[in-house]
């Protein structure tokens, strides 16, 4: 069983730059920066990072751009871009601007009041105007040009909006709704392409049925019985079929700028360790803070009782998975991400 932290053999020169967007898969404290109440900068959140610093990441640990951002040879950490102390210099190999709570349907990110996608490309083309300022238009091109993007969101619509608010259920079908969501990824994916961005992860959707305050919410007995809801993961994999299929349409067009954009399977691996305890996970089911059941944010606090070794763990809360797991699902997208960046 590896041991967290864990250090992730990096590469040199695959990319210029890193760029993150996203929820609290891909937020590592731009939410620290909003009022809201999906923040986790404070402990235990943080407890195996280093110095023990609770960051705004919503695990342990380091997130999976972290381990990508050293796999691809650019930095340690991803920053949040919202920390107004970064110097051009940490701007310069990249940043993230996802916010915990966020998804592609822009009413998602209102329920909480965190950052929106739109809101994010905005913060993006805020950050190219920096940079040209500071090293120069054709040099900021560049840039963009020879960056990783990776784009992490999706959950939150389905857990946090359509299956728990009655708005979007009333205008939309199950399947009208992935449609709905898959047609805002496709601008979304657009525009980060006439930005410049030649070099597109896409990260599919989790088995959301997996986590465990879906497991608590939707049991009929939660405490004794705690199998995964596959209701919620079904979702999850007609989300990610249909998304495959449309970003194989995309590629095309991508292609004839020089553009690479790779589908991410997050769902595949997380199965892997859910179902099978593979790599020697002792807990699936159950977070490491608190009761496993249903804490994370604040409910996932300073007072919260916390698992001794989360390295046995799958989930560090009640959504978010431990550093651990973000390790090996960096080391599953490797592949993906030496074919957009070779």
């Amino acid at each position: 069983m590896l041991e967290a932290p864990i250090q992730a053999q990096g590469k040199s020169n695959l990319v210029s730059a890193i760029f993150i967007f996203g929820d609290s898969t891909a937020d590592p404290g731009n939410n620290n920066y909003m009022k809201t109440p999906f923040k986790s900068n404070f402990l235990p959140y943080g407890k195996d990072f280093l110095n023990h610093l609770p960051t705004g990441r919503f695990t342990n640990g380091m997130l999976a751009n972290d381990f990508i951002a050293r796999y691809v040879g650019v930095k340690e950490y991803v920053p949040p871009y919202l920390d107004q102390s970064l110097s051009i210099e940490e701007l310069k190999t990249g940043v993230s601007f996802a916010s915990a709570g966020s998804g592609f349907d822009p009413l998602t990110p209102t329920i909480s009041n965190v950052i929106s996608l739109s809101k994010q490309l905005e913060h993006f083309k805020e950050y190219q105007e920096k940079m040209e300022a500071a090293i120069g238009k054709e040099k900021t091109q560049n840039l963009i040009n020879e960056a990783l993007f990776l784009v992490s969101a999706g959950t939150n619509d389905f857990v946090v909006n359509y299956n728990t608010l009655p708005i979007r259920r009333k205008n939309y079908t199950l399947s009208a709704y992935t449609d709905f969501l898959l047609q805002h990824v496709q601008l979304f994916l657009q525009e980060l392409l006439d930005q410049g961005a030649r070099k597109i992860g896409m990260v599919g959707l989790p088995p959301m049925g997996c986590l465990p305050i879906v497991i608590t919410l939707h049991s009929d007995n939660a405490f004794s019985k705690r199998d995964c809801i596959d209701f919620y993961s079904s979702i999850a994999r007609d989300y990610n079929s249909k998304l495959q299929n449309k970003l194989n349409v995309m590629q095309i067009g991508f292609a004839k700028l020089g553009s690479r954009i790779a589908y991410m399977d997050i769902y595949g691996p997380l199965m892997d360790m859910i179902l099978g305890y593979k790599y020697g996970f002792e807990k699936a089911n159950y977070g490491c803070c608190g009761t496993g059941l249903m804490e994370a944010a604040f409910l996932c606090n300073p007072n919260s009782y916390v698992c001794s070794n989360a390295s046995k763990y799958v989930f560090w809360d009640s959504i978010h998975p431990t550093e651990i797991t973000y390790y090996l699902i960096s080391q599953a997208f490797q592949p993906k991400i030496d074919s957009i960046t070779k």
